[in-house]
């Protein structure tokens, strides 16, 4: 629960205490911010979901439980797709909650859009996940998780064009903007959401690019989780 009300909070009173003064340059004029901070407030959702699936791994290692999973005769890619599959699942099911609210904001849904959305959305999913589990895998306490967490991944978040929008920023920041895979993660979403809606702008990265990006982003992330479990000491 607290998964989906921390986004809903941050979305209502972020979205109502800002939208009088959201105006920047490159987002379609009349656009809200409400509306605009919807696919960024999925995003939060997911990531929060893949924070608290992931805290997992450092308690079952704490409680002797993580051992008796890493003795068993399957390799540890195996272990950690089956914990980056269950935290994917986790999230994909409380961001796609979200998309309930979807007619709330305006947003047409149409069942094309909302099935590319799901995909876009499972896809960033996994990837969030297996960044969580390349921390968590490293990590011994669980303070010491939620701190590397939020110091990581709330920046990436903020960074990613869901809070504001790429252009108009200093030249600096916008570039740390668009080295960010969050970025086109969440151009992917805003693209499938608004697909052909006028909400869209054409400065945010193309939806190709976006989904080349954030699978490889997936991949990279897929693979240091992996190379994580297998170079972690004293775990079994």
């Amino acid at each position: 629960m607290s998964a989906i009300a921390q986004p809903l909070i941050f979305w209502l009173l972020l979205g109502s205490g800002l939208n009088a003064s959201f105006n920047p340059p490159g987002v379609p004029e009349g656009t809200s911010y409400i509306e605009y901070f919807y696919p960024g407030i999925i995003t939060l959702a997911l990531l929060f979901t893949a924070i608290f699936a992931t805290i997992s791994v450092v308690q079952d290692r704490r409680e002797g439980f993580l051992q008796g999973v890493l003795v068993a005769p399957v390799s540890r890619w195996v272990i950690v797709l089956g914990q980056a599959l269950g935290g994917t699942t986790l999230a994909l099911l409380q961001g796609a909650l979200f998309l309930f609210l979807a007619p709330i904001v305006g947003v047409p849904l149409s069942p094309f859009s909302l099935l590319s959305a799901l995909g876009v959305m499972l896809t960033l999913s996994f990837g969030l996940t297996n960044l969580g589990l390349m921390i968590a895998w490293r990590m011994d306490s669980t303070q010491g998780f939620h701190a590397i967490m939020n110091l990581i991944l709330i920046p990436v978040w903020l960074l990613s064009g869901a809070f504001f929008p790429v252009s108009g920023v200093p030249i600096l920041l916008e570039w740390v903007m668009k080295l960010n895979p969050l970025t086109y993660g969440v151009a992917a979403l805003r693209r499938c959401l608004y697909f052909n809606a006028s909400i869209v702008s054409e400065e945010i990265p193309q939806l190709t690019l976006s989904l080349l990006v954030t699978g490889a982003f997936c991949v990279i992330t897929y693979f240091g989780a992996a190379r994580t479990a297998y170079r972690r000491p004293n775990v079994a």
